[in-house]
């Protein structure tokens, strides 16, 4: 992304392209960070059903072959109550991800476990209209808190496999996150379901990871 805001395009038709594309990622990581320990930080937050949780499987297991053989992605999640916290390591780079449960009873914790925290993963499902504008206050409030003052946010509008979903020019524009001026923003449009632009994410995450001594 350039700027302050950017949106990122990428999109993926065939898997064992994605997987080529990914492995080459993972040894560009490795031989960038051979000397570092990379890690970062992460709160992943949204709507309930918008994904968070299928998200953090995908991620964990993208690299593996057999996650497409198997079947890796299940479309009955258990929702996430209260919070989730998960570690993910690809070579040299850890991320920890703090999966927070979207029902409304838990929003008011968003903004406690999104403090110093390397970037913000906000989940958008992209096929359920009927919240876009829940979804899109949710978001804006969370951001207007003086504690998150310039932690980047990564946009994630899920489930594009569904015909009903919304293109990328209509969520960056639903969500407002034009007018977002104040820290670095940058969207994509994902299935967690297909793995699309999965490998994306990931790419963008580990050029967001801090240096650890």
């Amino acid at each position: 992304c350039n700027g302050s805001y950017g949106v990122c395009d990428g999109s993926a038709d065939v898997v064992d392209t994605k997987l080529g594309e990914l492995d080459k990622l993972l040894d560009r990581v490795l031989v960038d960070h051979l000397f570092f320990k990379q890690e970062m930080e992460l709160s992943l937050i949204g709507l309930q059903n918008a994904g968070k949780t299928s998200l953090v499987n995908v991620i964990a297991t993208y690299s593996s072959v057999s996650f497409f053989k198997t079947g890796g992605y299940s479309e009955d999640m258990i929702p996430t109550v209260g919070f989730n916290m998960r570690k993910v390591t690809k070579g040299n780079v850890t991320i920890k991800l703090w999966d927070l449960g979207g029902q409304p009873r838990f929003r008011s914790m968003w903004e406690r476990y999104c403090r110093a925290v390397s970037a913000i993963v906000y989940v958008v499902d992209a096929a359920d209209n009927d919240n876009l504008s829940v979804s899109r206050r949710e978001l804006h409030d969370l951001l207007s808190k003086s504690s998150l003052n310039g932690i980047p946010v990564l946009v994630l509008g899920n489930k594009i496999d569904k015909p009903e979903a919304l293109s990328k020019e209509d969520l960056t524009e639903q969500m407002g996150l034009k007018s977002i001026t104040d820290r670095e923003v940058c969207c994509y449009m994902i299935s967690c379901k297909n793995s699309t632009n999965i490998d994306a994410v990931i790419d963008w995450l580990v050029k967001h990871s801090k240096s650890k001594n």
